[in-house]
């Protein structure tokens, strides 16, 4: 498939300034970046293709071959480079991102440092934790175990032995880059000797290998609000794994799965309980006593000729609204059972009250009557 013109890829028209096309990256980055378009599949295929647009119009050089050559000035021989984004090009598509970054936040953390990049923050965690319906109704203080790396007490997440501090590294003498010259491009990519950080360590550290970190079980206390459901996310900020050599953590994402209840059934802040009653309840009515989730119970009338699947709400004894507000309704679905094993002397009085009954089953009357007319009208 033929490659989108980059200009396009990014919003622009073919010969924007180097201000517009940093500008309409920046936007484009935040727009689709995967990890605010999870639901999207081809986010990351467009994110990738707007970082190759940036690799190739924010330099100079590589700016002015492809608005003469187009996509040939990167294909076979055309300055003798390798094509952005193909086979062999290997593009660091983290280093157009960077650049955007620094821009947006280089004044804030003391400029751009040569290009070094900051100590590694450290992983997001996900944890799934499944509470009961009784537990998501009145909340609850929870304490989960959570494998996760912390920072290492030896080095206090230095990295080094004895806490001593790193050295600039010699491969790119603390730049955290490293160039090389291909024809008239020069290629930047993240030093390999210290991964970008632009610092070494002479002597690592014995307990966490000079990571800065090490691996360990942790007991923390959540507080699980009323209300909560399935896929409810609660996020702990800097409960997540350690960073690297010193970097801050990430954060821990609890997700929240209310499982099944074997009477209640849920519909977002509502309830529903099927409650089986006899015919001769339904027939005659009644009252009824049915449980309500709070572990309490609640008195229903029944009226008299009640059917199955009547519905009958009980304000205010559903869910609690998890951001404050009017808590949910209880909904009571009557199902009419059918008498089973019967004796010989039911089985006689419901004959003789199904003989004095024709007039009282005004629904099968008027369904009956129905399929009478129906058949004429198919033999007409």
């Amino acid at each position: 498939m033929s490659k989108r013109d980059y200009y396009a890829v990014l919003g622009l028209k073919k010969g924007a300034s180097a201000e517009e096309i940093k500008k309409a990256y920046r936007s484009k980055a935040k727009e689709l970046h995967p990890d605010r378009n999870a639901d999207n599949p081809d986010a990351e295929a467009q994110f990738k293709e707007a970082n190759e647009a940036y690799e190739v119009l924010k330099d100079a050089e590589k700016k002015a071959a492809y608005d003469r050559f187009g996509h040939a000035a990167f294909e076979g021989g055309m300055g003798g480079g390798p094509r952005p984004g193909g086979p062999g090009g290997n593009p660091d598509f983290a280093s157009a991102f960077s650049d955007v970054f620094d821009d947006l936040f280089g004044d804030f953390m003391g400029g751009r440092q040569g290009g070094r990049q900051r100590a590694a923050r450290g992983a997001d965690l996900r944890y799934n934790l499944r509470v009961t319906l009784e537990e998501a109704y009145a909340g609850l203080q929870k304490t989960i175990t959570v494998p996760t790396s912390v920072q290492c007490s030896s080095c206090d997440g230095s990295g080094a032995e004895g806490g001593a501090e790193p050295t600039a590294c010699p491969t790119c003498s603390g730049m955290g880059k490293v160039r090389a010259t291909q024809g008239f491009f020069t290629v930047e990519r993240t030093c390999p000797t210290c991964s970008g950080l632009g610092q070494i360590i002479k002597n690592p550290c014995t307990s966490c290998g000079g990571n800065g970190r090490v691996s360990k079980e942790r007991a923390l206390s959540v507080n699980i609000p009323a209300g909560v459901e399935t896929g409810t996310r609660i996020r702990l900020a800097g409960e997540g794994e350690a960073g690297m050599r010193g970097g801050p953590p990430g954060d821990l994402y609890i997700f929240i799965e209310v499982t099944p209840h074997k009477i209640f059934e849920r519909d977002a802040g509502n309830l529903y309980c099927r409650v089986p009653v006899s015919m001769s309840a339904a027939a005659l009515g009644g009252d009824i006593e049915v449980p309500t989730i709070d572990g309490g119970r609640s008195r229903v009338k029944i009226p008299e000729g009640s059917q199955s699947g009547r519905q009958m709400r009980l304000r205010g004894k559903g869910m609690p609204a998890l951001r404050g507000g009017a808590a949910g309704d209880m909904f009571i679905e009557l199902a009419v059972e059918t008498p089973v094993n019967l004796t010989t002397r039911q089985k006689e009085l419901l004959r003789e009250f199904a003989a004095l009954s024709e007039d009282n089953n005004p629904e099968s009357k008027s369904f009956f009557s129905s399929v009478r007319n129906f058949w004429d009208s198919m033999k007409g």
